[in-house]
């Protein structure tokens, strides 16, 4: 019986594996109730050696809440991160090119699965080294504040590219993809990436920050109502914020004009993140000569990521960005 492309996909997502059908290590299941951290079995960096700069005076504790009413599929999301860290995925047949993947999560969780760990196992079948961040979330208490996840974006990048001999990657050839309040992560990095938000620690931190491509899926950008996301907004700079900070911590108000090519993505209809924070993105983008690639779907909903497109479609996005990414060199 010959199979319909959906139900090659699901079976793929939930066996770990990418639809070329490459095995791919991935998140480790619980025998039982699920333990508070993210499993060690897969590959992990730890950002800072000598532990996360200005920690919050009450310690945090890192807990996992499984969300799923799937039973094929996990999706975590964990809070509480403490030491920010970046899982690695490593294809069979590297492309010399690498990915950090930074998940949603209204910068009050980080998703594991469906924008992390889903993502990196379909990213590394087509050959990409994939570095899936875990990073911390401004609204626990961090001294860096609103600069706190960019702080561990920008030494994530710099991290790939100190030890690219390692991972068997072009150090030239890093890029960023992100999704939902981690599309604003992408996006803050993708402008922002020359800020000093953090003190150097050591010789990593002399490389650039700037990725080489830049891929906001769904993204949060505005932190200006009526568009902006309520809860990412509030998370990341406070439901009190005056417009001085909303504009500081909004990306189309950021783009300096070596920011890198960027690669957009929104469903007409989602209901959580208005289409027009990625329109913004795009007219500042424009406005600066960058290029900027775009598409619009006319259903989709929000966090659709890979399982939630199948069947519809927006299903055809990575394929989308697999062929533009090709084209703009990134392997």
């Amino acid at each position: 019986m010959k199979l319909k492309r959906r139900e090659v996909l699901l079976g793929a997502l939930a066996a770990g594996i990418g639809v070329s059908g490459s095995a791919q290590s991935g998140p480790i299941a619980s025998n039982g109730p699920l333990s508070n951290h993210l499993p060690e079995s897969a590959e992990s960096i730890d950002l800072w050696p000598r532990g996360a700069p200005g920690m919050p005076e009450i310690p945090l504790e890192e807990s996992i809440v499984e969300r799923s009413t799937e039973p094929e599929f996990m999706d975590r999301a964990v809070t509480g991160i403490s030491r920010p860290r970046m899982v690695v995925f490593r294809p069979a047949v590297p492309n010399g090119a690498a990915l950090l993947v930074t998940p949603g999560g209204a910068y009050q969780r980080v998703v594991i699965d469906k924008e992390g760990f889903e993502m990196g196992r379909w990213l590394a079948a087509r050959g990409f080294t994939v570095f899936v961040l875990f990073y911390r979330l401004p609204g626990e208490g961090w001294a860096a504040g609103p600069n706190v996840a960019l702080s561990d974006a920008q030494r994530a990048m710099r991290i790939i590219r100190f030890r690219a001999e390692d991972y068997g990657v072009d150090p030239q050839r890093v890029a960023a993809m992100g999704f939902s309040a981690g599309g604003h992560l992408c996006a803050d990095l993708a402008t922002r990436f020359e800020a000093r938000t953090y003190a150097a620690i050591d010789n990593a931190d002399t490389l650039s920050a700037r990725p080489l491509l830049a891929a906001p899926i769904y993204p949060v950008i505005s932190m200006t109502p009526p568009i902006t996301h309520a809860v990412s907004r509030e998370k990341l700079i406070g439901k009190d914020a005056g417009p001085d900070l909303e504009r500081a911590h909004s990306p189309q108000y950021n783009v300096p004009a070596n920011a890198p090519p960027c690669f957009l993505v929104h469903a007409e209809d989602d209901a959580s993140v208005p289409v027009e924070n990625s329109l913004e993105f795009r007219a500042a983008l424009v406005a600066q000569g960058i290029p900027v690639e775009v598409h619009l779907f006319t259903h989709g909903g929000h966090g659709f990521g890979l399982r939630k497109a199948v069947g519809k479609p927006v299903e055809v996005w990575p394929d989308l960005f697999f062929r533009w990414s090709q084209t703009m060199g990134l392997f």
